[in-house]
């Protein structure tokens, strides 16, 4: 706590400029996934800086922060109508401390679209329950690896 009061942390669109940053946290928060799984290919991990550079241009990116420091991020694309949310990051040390959930309702309001659309590792159960109390519900599986299946999971707006 400063003098001024707590530190707040704060949820707004990232810039560019912001993508090294985000870059490292999203390799620093996807490790856990890359143990549970025991593998270090997820594409998470793999993602070149110029890659996320490119999904500035097609679509929604946001950050939170804590005080100057970067502890989160989320991003989506606007596809026929439908919001398809990715890599949302927590940095682990701020997980639990509802930066998540606020991420995903600052994305699913960016996003501007009635139906929302978004993945997680079926051994994520923590990934799971998250979405699912802020009403997601699965709609299917796919295999991404012999170590990794997806859970899709969707969540229509009224």
């Amino acid at each position: 706590m400063s003098e001024s009061g707590p530190i707040e942390w704060m949820i707004g669109p990232a810039t560019l400029a912001d993508a090294p940053a985000i870059l490292a946290l999203q390799r620093l928060a996807y490790r856990s996934e890359a143990e549970l799984y025991d593998d270090w290919t997820l594409p998470p991990l793999t993602q070149t800086l110029a890659a996320l550079q490119a999904e500035f241009a097609s679509g929604i990116v946001l950050k939170a922060e804590y005080g100057s420091e970067l502890v989160g991020s989320v991003r989506a694309l606007r596809v026929q109508g439908e919001g398809r949310i990715g890599r949302l990051i927590v940095h682990p040390e701020r997980q639990r401390q509802g930066i998540g959930s606020a991420l995903l309702r600052a994305i699913e309001s960016a996003c501007g679209t009635e139906r929302l659309v978004l993945f997680t590792g079926s051994r994520s159960e923590g990934n799971l329950r998250l979405y699912q109390r802020h009403g997601y519900v699965r709609s299917h599986t796919a295999v991404l690896s012999p170590a990794v299946e997806l859970v899709y999971l969707q969540k229509q707006l009224d």
